[in-house]
């Protein structure tokens, strides 16, 4: 199934649990319901939101990760269940245990990943990427050379158009791209959680006031699935975070990738992500299987 993404918004409003729905009322109005074993990410995006108990419990147990924003629509606390997996304990003490070898080899393949969806995205605007596919195929274990930064000041100079600066406080659309990571950032909480993995542990990000570290990780070849979504909110012209482009940067979940030799919705191909890099870090398995852009409509069989 695929799970939903619901944004809270517009207004104050109280979210409460009945038979298995979560319930939306405002101005004591029943405005909607949603079953809440069909959630994935629930992002509350108003400071007058009240919850109950057994709504946040009922959202735990179905391992819905649960965002709530700031007056900025920035994400001020990301809620995600204390068990989701029936081998947790087993999954968390191979990942705590994986050598500093295998963590490095991850990282080799997440960093080349991510050049290559990079360069990708930049063909795709008509833009040559050559020298990020050569970048891409240098990477060594580890990324020593730190190539994933030296990509990354290539790809920004084209990949929003002339003038852009990627700053997480600058001008416009930064604020689009900060609103498409926070979503996709939970989203890869909520998979890590799923896989028994815990998102604490990273394999290259370290901070010791970060407790998602491991989502930050494993997000990295993803967020070309975001810039384009925002590069064509930005050729329309739309710089601001309206509604209706927050409910288009949540589409992108639901959008089609390449999984293997098949196309899944984000959402689901996150949790199979998640999942192949549980099996890397407990030696099932050599190399992890990384979502990748699906081939143009045109392109298909």
């Amino acid at each position: 199934m695929i799970k939903r993404v619901v944004e809270v918004s517009g207004g104050p409003a109280h979210l409460s649990l009945r038979l298995g729905q979560l319930v939306l009322t405002r101005e004591q109005e029943e405005i909607a319901t949603v079953p809440i074993e069909d959630l994935g990410v629930l992002i509350v995006d108003h400071p007058q939101c009240s919850y109950t108990h057994g709504a946040l419990t009922a959202l735990a147990e179905n391992n819905v990760a649960v965002v709530v924003c700031g007056a900025n629509h920035h994400p001020a606390a990301l809620l995600l269940p204390a068990e989701s997996n029936s081998t947790q304990a087993e999954s968390i003490a191979a990942q705590a245990a994986a050598s500093e070898a295998v963590r490095n080899r991850l990282w080799k393949e997440i960093v080349r990943a991510k050049i290559n969806a990079q360069a990708e995205m930049l063909e795709r605007l008509k833009i040559e990427a050559g020298a990020l596919r050569r970048l891409a195929g240098m990477v060594r274990t580890g990324d020593p050379q730190n190539l994933e930064a030296q990509a990354a000041q290539r790809y920004w100079r084209v990949a929003m158009g002339p003038g852009f600066r990627r700053d997480r406080d600058g001008d416009p659309p930064n604020n689009l791209l900060n609103y498409g990571y926070m979503v996709l950032r939970a989203s890869t909480a909520r998979a890590i959680c799923g896989a028994g993995l815990s998102p604490s542990l990273g394999l290259h990000h370290r901070n010791r006031y970060n407790a998602f570290v491991l989502a930050d990780d494993l997000m990295e070849p993803l967020r070309p699935f975001v810039d384009a979504a925002v590069r064509r909110i930005w050729d329309k012209g739309d710089p601001e975070l309206t509604k209706p482009v927050r409910a288009e940067l949540l589409e992108m979940l639901a959008a089609p990738v390449q999984w293997k030799e098949e196309r899944s919705p984000l959402i689901v191909a996150l949790a199979r992500y998640a999942a192949s890099i549980r099996d890397v870090l407990a030696g099932k398995i050599k190399r992890p299987q990384i979502p990748g852009l699906p081939a143009p409509a045109e392109q298909q069989p």
